[in-house]
This record gives structure tokens, C-alpha cells and sequence, in this order.
């Protein structure tokens, strides 16, 4: 099986070298995020299991990091080049992932949006259009093993071994092993204390 998977990442990449030359000869000329972003909309496109070895070999040569065995859905974009994503993660269909490091095992459910912190737009001029007004970029880390489920909303760092509720918009720094829901996400319970307390019984 896995001589199978290694041939298919080998055919992989031969089938997306010429989109990876054309990347790498443009860079030069290009603003290189808005030059990434274009083309992951373009790797987007390609359907099934054969469409996410292709954006993995594709992403494997402009991303920051990139693991081989990881799974990208259809219809996902990246915004940022330097953007990792670790061993073992799932990323659904259909999400928007901003700046970020994607940690080790980590799953994302369809539609979920990983902004780049939440100061990508300021405001506080109001006789200056939002568009105008520039705002920052942060990266935000998903912990180990944490799962993120359908159309959640994440600007904030996710702790390791965490899990976000389905729609849950999370605005604040989240610690490992904590249950999050709701909009604001709060906290409502510790994963590793349910664990303590079935050790302890």
C-alpha cells in the first residue's frame, strides 16, 4: 500500500510540474500571496482523492511546509504561502484557510474558515473606506490533534487536543484539550479533566 502511495505522489508531482514552474518564473514579478492565492484557486478545482494528491504535490513545492500524507478537500483555498500543514490532517471541502500552522492529526470539517488573526481590517477612521485602511496579519497555530467541525470560524489560536463545536466562532486564544461552542466560543468543558476523572473512578 504504501509503494502504491508513494507512486501516486511521484505521478502527482510530474502531473503538476508545469503548474509549479509557471509558479516559481512568476514569483519574481508577482506580489507573491495574491500569486499563491490565484493559483490555489486554480488546484482547488480538481475533484476526489486523485484532486487532493495534486494539490498536496503542488503545495509540497510553494507552501512553507506541506506534508505528504495529509488530505485536502475539494474546493479549499489558501491565501498565504507561508502556511504549514503537518502530518495526519484532514481538511474538509470547501474551506478558506488564511496564515496558519496546522499542527500534527489535526481535523477540519466542510467550510470552515481559518482567518489570518482578527486585525485584517482596521477601521477606526471613518472618512476612510475599510479597504483603505490596511490592517495585520497573524498566524494562527491549530494544536495537535484538534478537530474543528462544519463552517466553524477560527481567529485565534487552538490549543492541542481541543475540539470546536460545529458554527462555533472563536475570537480568543483557546487552551489544549478544551470543548468549544458557540458564538463567541466559550469553553465548556476540559477534555483532559473528563480523562482524569475516568482514571480516577
Amino acid at each position: 500500500m504504501e509503494i502504491a502511495k508513494k507512486a501516486i505522489r511521484i505521478g502527482a508531482l510530474i502531473a503538476v510540474s508545469p503548474l509549479v514552474i509557471l509558479y516559481w518564473l512568476l514569483r519574481p514579478v508577482s506580489r507573491e500571496d495574491s500569486l499563491f492565492a490565484g493559483f490555489s484557486q486554480t488546484m482547488s478545482l480538481f475533484p476526489g482523492l486523485l484532486g487532493s494528491y495534486l494539490r498536496i504535490a503542488f503545495y509540497r513545492c510553494a507552501m512553507s511546509h506541506c506534508a505528504s500524507d495529509s488530505y485536502i478537500g475539494f474546493g479549499t483555498l489558501f491565501s498565504h504561502r507561508d502556511t504549514e500543514l503537518h502530518s495526519g490532517i484532514y481538511i474538509g471541502p470547501q474551506c478558506n484557510i488564511g496564515l496558519s500552522a496546522i499542527h500534527r492529526n489535526c481535523l477540519l470539517g466542510s467550510g470552515v474558515h481559518l482567518l489570518s488573526g482578527k486585525n485584517q481590517h482596521r477601521f477606526d477612521d471613518p472618512d476612510t473606506p475599510v479597504r483603505l485602511q490596511g490592517g495585520e496579519f497573524t498566524k494562527i497555530s491549530l494544536g495537535e490533534n484538534t478537530w474543528v467541525g462544519n463552517g466553524a470560524i477560527i481567529m485565534a489560536n487552538i490549543g492541542r487536543d481541543c475540539i470546536i463545536g460545529a458554527g462555533t466562532v472563536v475570537t480568543n486564544d483557546i487552551p489544549p484539550g478544551s470543548i468549544v461552542a458557540g458564538n463567541p466560543g466559550k469553553v465548556v468543558r476540559s477534555r483532559y479533566a473528563e480523562s482524569t476523572q475516568g482514571a480516577t473512578t
